[in-house]
């Protein structure tokens, strides 16, 4: 368990003070004062290692399933002895281009906070210290912890919304540049680019519906003022949300254009084809003709025929070449 537990400790009055390092002794002294909470810090514990901790604070069954198995929408679920929420923090890395989600799972409940970590990407010991650095935030009890947490993964969002946006531009610099790279290259940047933009939608779209639930009084285990700065949050998961939807019709218009310019390309590189063969075919065909074997054939006689055919089939050259060149094909 000490591999588990990334943190525990006691906060009374806004100030962190270490209690018992027992579970049921920690919560019972935090309930004794009334003015104290429990805030344990779990890092991708298995069944056993959970068990020990859900029985000490009686999480729901199917809230600890959805906790040990991740792989989770965003959600919130309320219980008879907690709030369960979930909440997927993104990290965008730089030298690849990619995003990659974590799963963070919250419990709140009387006098007690759990939050559970799946993957790099959560900031909860930032937010931890930030909280610790602010005690009449956390006066505020548990609830005080939900906001934050969920304040910090919502304010990523933004940041990451920000770096897909300037990935975007170099590429749609790149697919409207007189000579890009390779155009299989490019669809198959455009085609990651929107997996990406999806991987964040699925991290921002569904959390839209329990931070308005949030926003809303009625709530068990919520501090009944804490509904203004829940619908900040919403407020900013708004813009969050219309930045994964600007990105996504981006990503759509410029797949559409560059296979546009494909099409173009492909059609100008038929029409020069056309053009070349069209300009080789009649030096052909005159050769052709004069190339056959006939005894009454009246020019084989002349003298001057075999420089006439030569002029007549450079002129003819000449004449489609410029003809070709006035109408764009070559």
């Amino acid at each position: 368990m000490r591999a588990v537990i990334v943190d525990c400790a006691i906060y009374r009055e806004g100030c962190r003070s270490e209690g018992p390092s027992d579970f049921s002794d920690a919560l019972s002294q935090a309930r004794a004062t009334g003015d104290a909470f429990l805030w344990i810090g779990l890092h991708e514990p298995n069944e056993k290692e959970f068990d020990l901790v859900s029985s000490e604070f009686g999480l729901h069954p199917l809230a600890v399933e959805d906790a040990l198995r991740a792989h989770q929408r965003p959600k919130l679920e309320v219980y008879d002895d907690s709030l369960f929420a979930v909440l997927k923090p993104v990290i965008y890395e730089p030298e690849s281009d990619t995003v990659t989600t974590g799963e963070l799972m919250v419990f709140v409940g009387d006098s007690f906070v759990v939050t559970v970590r799946h993957g790099e990407g959560a900031p909860l010991a930032a937010v931890r210290h930030r909280l610790e650095a602010e005690p009449e935030v956390l006066r505020h009890g548990p609830t005080a912890v939900l906001y934050a947490v969920s304040d910090a993964v919502v304010d990523h969002y933004i940041e990451v919304g920000a770096e897909l946006q300037t990935d975007l531009e170099e590429l749609e610099a790149e697919v409207f540049a007189p000579f890009g790279r390779d155009s299989k290259n490019t669809a198959a940047r455009i085609y990651t680019f929107k997996r990406q933009v999806l991987e964040f939608r699925r991290a921002t779209v569904p959390l839209a519906q329990p931070m308005l639930r949030l926003s809303n009084p009625g709530l068990p285990f919520v501090d009944e003022h804490a509904q203004p700065f829940f619908r900040d949050v919403s407020d900013h998961l708004t813009r969050a949300n219309e930045q994964v939807d600007g990105l996504d019709r981006l990503l759509s218009d410029i797949l559409s254009a560059h296979l546009a310019q494909m099409s173009v390309r492909q059609n100008d590189d038929m029409r020069k084809i056309s053009a070349w063969a069209a300009m080789a075919a009649v030096p052909t065909m005159v050769a052709g003709i004069y190339g056959m074997n006939f005894t009454h054939m009246p020019e084989l006689n002349w003298v001057w025929a075999y420089p006439a055919v030569i002029v007549l089939m450079v002129m003819c050259e000449v004449g489609l070449f410029r003809l070709f060149k006035r109408r764009g094909w070559l």
